[in-house]
């Protein structure tokens, strides 16, 4: 994940460098999750199907040519517009093959005594990876310059790839019925309609997703900039590891010390201050202020995502799962995809600082109606 991530950072800055086009780092996000909205319960059946570990594995290969892609192209400064397209659209498609399959490869590794914590350990070290992932860029970039620094990323993925090779595990559910396409979203739903806790949590997740996702991250040269810092260097990567920081903060402090124990109404609380710190950052005008609301924000997205996914996982069937997974994804990663067009293009149009700050004010009112629709249900 953090590999993810470490792309999005280099590739997001060159693009801003070369081309300066809202509209492309809103294109950025778009194509980045759509693939999760379209394939993501297809890649669930797959999983529920098929060894999780030889999905992951190709998905690993995609990520890799992606990276390696990119920094032919940048040492050759031979990028253009539609390469940029190709290769953002290749790395969505490994995210969303590797997804579902990476969290179902949990059930067959661990034992039911120790499921509910592998789970929130797994999807806090998710979250981390994905928040830890821009602030390991930003280093990179500045040690390593964009094109060497996004070759050395395809080194990343192969430790993960030998240790699925080494690793075999027993399939504990083996699912033996047809794939069925796009019906598979209309089955699943029927499947979770009866849980209120799946129901709750993939609404909230997509909620979050649809309205802001993780779309500031590529208009982040921009916040620099406006910020007083448009050089790059170290003070655009602390951006990121603020972000990163306060992930980090939660995952050591709620899973050592056993704190915020799974509730659907604790996701809903932690995702409204969410919301109130990224509307803070959006319309800061301080550079201190800004680094400060981000680790807040950092450290709530974890809290709130973790915590949604897991309580899904364990809710969800066993002979389903894999689809549930999967839906969780279309819903908490897919829906990112439109993120890009509140906060990218919505910036194109009145500036990034208050189309992030009104998409934050808008996912505040929706999470709090969702709030009172779930308690009183």
């Amino acid at each position: 994940m953090m590999a993810d991530s470490i792309e999005h950072v280099i590739s997001y800055w060159i693009m801003f460098e070369k081309f300066h086009s809202p509209a492309l780092a809103g294109f950025a996000v778009v194509s980045h999750w759509l693939p999760f909205l379209l394939f993501s319960v297809w890649s669930g059946a797959l999983a529920d199907r098929y060894d999780a570990r030889r999905l992951i594995q190709i998905a690993m290969g995609l990520f890799m040519l992606a990276s390696l892609g990119w920094g032919l192209l940048f040492l050759s400064d031979s990028l253009e517009m539609w390469h940029a397209g190709v290769l953002l659209v290749v790395h969505g498609m490994a995210g969303v093959l590797w997804n579902p399959a990476g969290q179902l490869l949990i059930h067959d590794i661990v034992d039911d005594g120790h499921l509910h914590s592998a789970i929130r350990l797994s999807a806090t070290a998710r979250w981390l990876g994905l928040l830890m992932g821009p602030a390991v860029g930003g280093v990179i970039l500045l040690a390593m310059g964009p094109a060497w620094g996004i070759l050395f990323n395809v080194l990343i993925y192969l430790p993960f790839i030998f240790w699925l090779q080494r690793n075999r595990f027993a399939k504990k559910s083996l699912v033996t019925a047809r794939i069925h396409g796009f019906n598979e979203i209309v089955q699943v739903i029927r499947t979770i309609s009866s849980n209120p806790v799946i129901v709750s949590m993939t609404l909230l997740a997509g909620a979050a997703s649809l309205v802001v996702g993780n779309a500031y991250q590529a208009q982040m040269p921009e916040f620099a900039q406006d910020l007083g810092y448009a050089d790059g260097g170290l003070t655009y990567s602390a951006l990121f590891a603020a972000d990163a920081a306060g992930a980090l903060s939660a995952g050591l402090l709620l899973e050592s010390r056993g704190l915020l124990e799974a509730k659907a109404r604790s996701a809903f609380f932690l995702a409204m201050l969410w919301c109130l710190a990224i509307g803070g950052f959006a319309l800061s005008t301080s550079y201190a202020l800004a680094l400060a609301l981000l680790f807040a924000a950092g450290f709530l997205e974890l809290a709130f995502n973790a915590m949604a996914q897991t309580l899904v996982q364990v809710n969800a069937p066993a002979e389903a799962r894999g689809r549930v997974i999967g839906l969780f994804a279309m819903s908490a990663m897919g829906l990112r995809a439109f993120s890009g067009v509140t906060v990218g293009l919505g910036g194109a149009l009145i500036g990034i600082h208050w189309s992030l700050a009104a998409s934050a004010a808008a996912l505040l009112a929706v999470t709090m109606s969702l709030l009172a629709f779930t308690l009183r249900k």
